[in-house]
């Protein structure tokens, strides 16, 4: 079956794409169940980034001492100076990267649950503003360096960054298949190996149309260990699920 656009009519008129970026990761999950070797364990993971303001007010003892607040020394002393900070080198108004996490963590139950792949789901939050696109891809890049596989899947088409390529610029590698402006909907999966004392870092990625079937990707759980990851099948699955025809 084809790939949906599901940020656009008709499909972001039926169902919309949190839910779907919800659903996907527990399906490939489900599907995972029948790939998976035995004691490897996969797992959903969806954080959305919000906010939270805490009342700092509500948390101060009446007892303590406030900062900042000068302090005798409790036998009629001379209370201390308060310290006072210099003004900032920088002081702008902004707001922190509102960071979406949606994704698929493997782990190896024989080594105490150790993670040996993820899924990550590009989001519209994570590719909007640059630091948003640096912070996703700080993030797959620490984790291919602790020896984790990383899928890269982005069904974003209101945004034509591509994370992949970013991606491996950033570790220092840029692919050389993958043009300057490539395309905004892909799969992609890479791994760092480290044999003896030399490491080779692996890639393969897919261009995702919309009207055309998904790819199947290399989910590695060692290094010589390796299962399908059906993006088709899960793909269908979550559409299913969700009545999105």
């Amino acid at each position: 079956m084809p790939l949906r656009d599901h940020f656009r009519p008709p499909v972001s008129k039926k169902s919309s794409w949190e839910g779907f970026h919800a659903m996907w990761p527990t399906c490939i999950v489900q599907h995972l169940r029948n790939q998976l070797p035995p004691g490897f364990v996969a797992e959903p993971r969806v954080h959305l980034g919000t906010l939270m303001e805490i009342e700092v007010g509500a948390l101060e003892s009446g007892d303590a001492p406030r900062t900042g607040a000068s302090s005798g020394s409790g036998n009629g002393g001379t209370a201390a100076a308060a310290w006072t900070a210099t003004l900032p080198a920088v002081a702008v108004e902004t707001e922190p990267p509102d960071e979406d996490e949606y994704e698929v963590r493997i782990f190896d139950r024989e080594r105490d649950l150790k993670l040996v792949a993820a899924v990550e789901f590009v989001s519209p939050a994570n590719k909007d503003r640059p630091e948003s696109r640096d912070a996703f891809v700080a993030k797959c890049a620490a984790l291919l360096r602790k020896g984790v596989a990383v899928s890269v899947v982005d069904l974003v088409t209101i945004r034509r960054f591509n994370l992949y390529a970013q991606l491996m610029a950033f570790v220092g590698h840029p692919d050389p298949s993958m043009t300057a402006d490539g395309p905004p909907t892909y799969a992609a999966s890479c791994r760092w190996v480290t044999k003896g004392t030399r490491a080779r870092l692996e890639a393969w990625w897919h261009t995702m149309t919309i009207g055309q079937p998904l790819p199947t990707l290399p989910l590695w759980l060692a290094e010589a260990l390796v299962v399908p990851l059906d993006l088709e099948a899960s793909y269908e699955q979550a559409c299913h699920d969700l009545w999105i025809t």
